[in-house]
Parts: C-alpha cells; structure tokens; sequence
C-alpha cells in the first residue's frame, strides 16, 4: 500500500481550511484516511499549521510521500530537515545530540522569522490605520474650511443686503 501525506479540504466555499492526513494513495481526496497529521489553515497571515511533529516524521520514516504542498508545509515546520539529520545520524555522519543541537538552532531560526513577520504585519497594519485617521482628519478639516468659507460669505452677502436695507430707507426718512 502507497500511503500518501496530503491535505483533505474542509470548510465552506471561498474559505478553505485543511487537515493534514495519511492515507492510501488510492482513495478519494476528502474520503478515507488512515490517520490525521493536523491542521493547516491558509486564510490567516502567517497561514496557522498545527502539526502532529513525530507522528509526521515517523510517517515520513517509514516511506509517506507528501505530496507539494505537504511537502512545503512539512518542510516549513522542520520535519523534513528532521528527517535529513536523523539520515545522517543512521550514516554515521555526526551523533544524535549533534543533530538535536543543529535542529534546535534550526527551530530557534524559524521561530525568530515568524515573530518577526507577525510584528511587522502588526506594525505595517498600525501604520496604515494611522495614515487613514491622517487622511481623513485632514479631508475633515478641508470639509470644515469649505463650510466656514460658505458661511462667512453667506454672511457677508447678509450683511451687505441688510446695509443695502438700511441705506434705502435711510434717505426715505429724510425726506419726511
């Protein structure tokens, strides 16, 4: 049997979520499988993958083949360079805490990329909230000096009839 990692499509339409699964290469995509791996959400910025790590690996050892994109996410969460350092551990190329030291620094790495990819998202959306309150405080302000500028000429044209007025019936009077 050809066991497969590969992604079974949930959720509704236009908003798809994953799971993560092993099975038979030759059942249906959304149908049987022999075991969920985990999660894997692409709508979300970074896109969240929870993961079973050892259940992944243990399938990758003993001959899984994930398929592109399971492939990108397995390789994402370290589990494929897991992999890579325990085939050489088996070859005799360095010792098994060499190897668990060279992942964790590999793990520290990636997990310093992604805080630092959710800061800047985070920092990029204040920044953008602030330049709209900006833009819409000054086009407030434009709004507000177009009306006082209509007012006050409304005002002026007030006055100027209540002078005209004024200058009419100034000169009927003296005539009495």
């Amino acid at each position: 049997m050809a066991v497969k990692i590969r992604l079974a499509r949930h959720g509704k339409k236009g908003a798809p979520f994953y799971h993560i699964v092993a099975a038979d290469s030759r059942a249906p995509r959304d149908g049987k499988f022999i075991e969920k791996l985990g999660t894997y959400n692409p709508t979300t910025n970074p896109a969240t993958i929870d993961l079973k790590f050892d259940r992944a690996l243990d399938w990758l050892l003993k001959g899984a083949q994930p398929t592109d994109t399971c492939r990108a996410i397995l390789s994402y969460k370290g589990v494929l360079y897991k992999k890579h350092l325990l085939g050489g551990v088996a070859k005799g190329a360095f010792s098994e805490s060499d190897a668990e030291a060279k992942f964790n620094k590999w793990l520290g790495e990636k997990e310093g990329k992604i805080a630092a990819k959710v800061n800047k998202l985070s920092t990029d959306a204040k920044a953008a909230q602030k330049a709209a309150l900006a833009q819409e405080t000054k086009v407030k302000e434009e709004r507000a000096a177009a009306i006082a500028e209509k007012k006050a000429a409304a005002a002026a044209e007030a006055a100027a009839a209540a002078a005209e007025e004024a200058s009419e019936e100034a000169p009927a009077e003296d005539a009495e």
